[in-house]
């Protein structure tokens, strides 16, 4: 678009970053540059990332992202960012500096709590009272109320082991001196040195914190997707960019893929799949695992997804590399359509458990079925196999949870580029799934929201991204 800005009369644009579990990337026109950033894995269960090394690869990927765009950093007219979720740290509100790595949202550290809590006295009264009330109203959510449990995946008690196992945080709640973030608001306070913009919209639970005593003193505020939350500090990057939108990933992907109206599915296969399905103004309560999100709230507009994942997609792939099962992840569709089957071979892709419809955070990855005519191709298919059936325990018990007659299905993320992946979903499902040219849908989906801010939040521009997203590929 052409504007002027700065003195300057040129064509601006929105850049968009996305913070995902493999690597930070960016999106102008749907062209990527990405950098690794290493997990970190300091004992048994835990998996961490550097702080330090975090901030370091994203203002290198958006200096790159520009100069490979061949544009220069005052013709960013806005900045979009999208960041995994349940990624935490905490860090001193005075100087910055972090107390610890962060703790990834794989961490299974929080495990013997999770279950401690999970098999207590308050939760079993929790669940009768519930129940109780349940059958008295007959109202669903108290039903979902009467069955939930916590997850290692929730940050929850994540936050407590490290309230508990750092002597620095807690004298820093202690003094008033404590921040908690996930990444979004962590790269918040670094980008505008501690200046940036909230105002409160909606609320944490303050029985829940009470509950798990959790300090609300150290959370931040919540504000809408599409939201001027200020400016980058021209010490950065030279000039003061504005911060648009902050949005997490799987509902930044569901926004990118337009996925606007109540019935459209996203699936998107990473590190995980998250399969998230729009609900519309009500949020969905299950009985069986799926989780309600805010998929985004932009001026009056709230919209709710519901959501199941398996949280070892692209993981499981990741091992039988390093397993050197194969060299390049692009062989592994041509090595799963070389043999007719997996010859009896079966993977369970469980490094971190497996999550709904099962929900058993303690199920171990396997292999079974293993014989001496078994190949690498053998076992390549069988990994894959494993995360289109994984798929097809979503796609069930979403259609059986929310009863919400599907209108689309749109696949994206890295693994979604995996031909026998997507076909063999597309069998299980018995209906068509789409691909889109550009499969990091988390960054276009970023830059949509931080573009509707520059045009003061107006939902009814929506319309205009069905012709920017284009499709790939389908699948029957």
């Amino acid at each position: 678009m052409g504007s002027q800005r700065n003195g300057f009369n040129k064509e601006m644009f929105i850049l968009s970053v996305d913070v995902g579990t493999t690597s930070p990337a960016y999106t102008t026109h749907c062209t990527l540059y990405s950098k690794h950033v290493v997990a970190l894995y300091p004992e048994v269960g835990h998996v961490e990332m550097d702080p330090d090394e975090l901030w370091k690869e994203f203002i290198s990927v958006v200096k790159g992202a520009v100069q490979d765009a061949g544009i220069q950093m005052h013709q960013v007219e806005a900045l979009g960012i999208s960041t995994q979720r349940g990624t935490f740290t905490t860090w001193d509100k005075k100087t910055g500096v972090p107390f610890h790595n962060f703790i990834s949202w794989q961490d299974q550290r929080a495990a013997d709590l999770v279950k401690s809590w999970n098999t207590s006295c308050t939760m079993k009264a929790i669940h009768v009272m519930m129940k109780g009330l349940y059958f008295l109203t007959r109202q669903k959510r108290l039903l979902a109320a009467s069955l939930i449990v916590f997850s290692t995946q929730h940050v929850t008690f994540r936050l407590v082991w490290a309230l508990t196992h750092y002597k620095k945080v807690r004298q820093a709640v202690a003094e008033g001196n404590c921040c908690f973030g996930t990444i979004d608001t962590w790269l918040l306070f670094k980008l505008t040195k501690g200046e940036f913009k909230l105002f409160l919209q909606m609320c944490w639970s303050g029985f829940l914190c009470s509950l798990v005593s959790l300090p609300l003193s150290i959370f931040p505020q919540v504000e809408n997707t599409g939201h001027d939350f200020g400016s980058v500090d021209p010490s950065i990057f030279g000039v003061s960019i504005p911060i648009m939108s902050v949005m997490a990933d799987q509902q930044a992907a569901m926004f990118g893929e337009c996925c606007f109206d109540v019935g459209d599915v996203k699936i998107t296969m990473g590190t995980g799949t998250f399969m998230d399905i729009n609900t519309g103004s009500k949020p969905h309560t299950s009985v069986a695992g799926l989780y309600p999100l805010v998929g985004w709230k932009i001026g009056a507009e709230v919209v709710y997804l519901a959501e199941g994942n398996a949280a070892d997609t692209g993981t499981a792939i990741k091992w039988a590399q390093d397993l050197e099962l194969f060299s390049v992840v692009q062989e592994t569709s041509a090595m799963a359509y070389s043999v007719r089957d997996s010859d009896g071979v079966c993977f369970v892709p469980s490094f971190s458990g497996l999550q709904a419809p099962l929900n058993d955070p303690k199920a171990c990855a396997s292999l079974m079925g293993l014989k001496p005519s078994t190949t690498k191709s053998h076992l390549v298919r069988a990994i894959l196999e494993s995360v289109a059936f994984r798929n097809k325990q979503l796609y069930e018990i979403m259609l059986k949870e929310t009863q919400i007659p599907i209108t689309k299905i749109r696949v994206d993320g890295g693994v979604s580029s995996n031909d026998f992946v997507m076909q063999l979903t597309a069998d299980l499902f018995g209906r068509k799934v789409a691909r889109p040219q550009c499969h990091e849908m988390s960054c276009l989906g970023a830059a949509f929201v931080a573009g509707l801010g520059k045009t003061h939040g107006c939902t009814s521009s929506k319309g205009c991204f069905y012709s920017i997203l284009s499709t790939g590929s389908e699948y029957l």
